[in-house]
């Protein structure tokens, strides 16, 4: 069964100037679901055209798109005015989580759906953070949501920090076995910090190791998203214990996972292998435009996955996997790899819009 609205649906960005909303840019220039009629930015940008406002900023090394270029930039500020002709918005912008969370909440309750970048409502416990591959099953306390926010389509749905995405998925078909114990040390790209090189120089020939914030998303998120639906709210899972370590890599784009693991109930290496190579996902039944050809792809190299040769598997889209052997402290060990801005932010954010929409979340207004 494959899915495919009737018509186009009207989308704003918000945070249409920053790395990840460019990536928006690029993404939905030709989406087959959606049109871009609105960006919105921060008041200084708000009045002037898209590429006035980027002021020679562009960090891709993807054109931006020629239709973009003179679209005028809303304030972001002013929801109502953003929302008023759309019938949802990818919300991507730099400020303060409480500012973020009161503007997400103030674009929902304009009857308008919300799919979020940012981490301000991950841990809301009524707001779905979803890999659509994975816990689509979440999406059931948006009706929960729209109840405490007094709306009847307006809604909001977050995507997952983007280190997870190396090892979640990885982690996800093996849940079956019970992993008890993992340890994950991510070596991250400085798109993740929405950088270049160009702005960064002393990220050249060095690695830094701390990311503000970052492990305690690692640690955790996980548990939120292998959690269950109860009384209208998302319960974290109990298991397994995580602890991690993120690095800060000279590298532009992709996360790349060393994990470590014990089971309670110990598969074999093929076991592993079968399970990941059988592993399609929940939502591969509607043939959404984003979702990848092949959701886990394993390498048998020694030295794959690599993160500038492999980031781009299935358009970025697609996870990698390699090194899987027995360990002399944990049972297994082994490496996984996503594109961050891909898969892991607004790539990941575009395939949750459309899930909503096969679900029938969002629709036209």
């Amino acid at each position: 069964m494959s899915f495919k609205p009737e018509k186009k649906l009207k989308v704003a960005v918000i945070g249409a100037t920053g790395m990840v909303g460019q990536r928006f840019m690029t993404l939905l220039a030709d989406h087959p679901y959606f049109e871009v009629t609105k960006l919105a930015a921060s008041p200084r940008s708000a009045g002037k055209t898209y590429v006035e406002a980027l002021g020679g900023r562009w960090k891709l090394t993807d054109p931006t798109p020629a239709k973009f270029a003179d679209m005028i930039v809303c304030d972001a500020s002013e929801p109502n005015k953003v929302a008023q002709d759309v019938d949802f918005v990818f919300c991507a912008v730099d400020m303060k989580k409480e500012e973020i969370k009161a503007l997400e909440e103030a674009y929902a309750k304009t009857e308008t759906p919300v799919v979020s970048n940012n981490s301000a409502n991950r841990w809301t416990p009524d707001v779905p953070m979803v890999i659509p591959e994975i816990n689509p099953e979440h999406l059931e306390v948006i009706e929960h949501q729209r109840r405490r926010l007094g709306t009847k389509r307006g809604f909001i749905a977050v995507k997952p920090n983007c280190s997870i995405q190396s090892y979640v998925p990885l982690l996800t078909p093996l849940l079956c076995y019970k992993p008890v114990r993992v340890l994950a040390t991510t070596y991250q790209a400085i798109s993740g910090a929405g950088k270049t090189f160009n702005e960064w120089p002393e990220m050249r020939d060095n690695v830094i190791p701390y990311i503000g914030g970052e492990e305690e998303k690692s640690e955790q998120e996980p548990l939120k998203i292998w959690g269950s639906v109860n009384g209208g709210c998302i319960e974290k899972a109990q298991a397994p214990l995580i602890t991690t370590q993120c690095i800060r890599v000279p590298v532009t784009d992709g996360h790349l996972a060393a994990v470590f693991v014990d089971f309670e109930n110990k598969p074999s290496k093929e076991q592993i292998l079968e399970k990941w190579n059988s592993f399609e996902g929940k939502c591969a039944k509607y043939g959404l435009p984003f979702s990848p050809e092949r959701f886990i792809t394993y390498f048998e190299e020694d030295n794959r996955p690599q993160t500038g040769v492999d980031r781009m598997i299935c358009h970025g889209m697609g996870i990698s996997a390699g090194r899987l052997r027995e360990d002399s402290l944990f049972q297994y060990k082994f490496v996984g790899l996503s594109h961050n801005t891909l898969r892991g932010a607004a790539g990941g954010a575009v395939l949750i819009a459309e899930l909503l929409c096969a679900e029938g979340y969002i629709t036209s207004k």
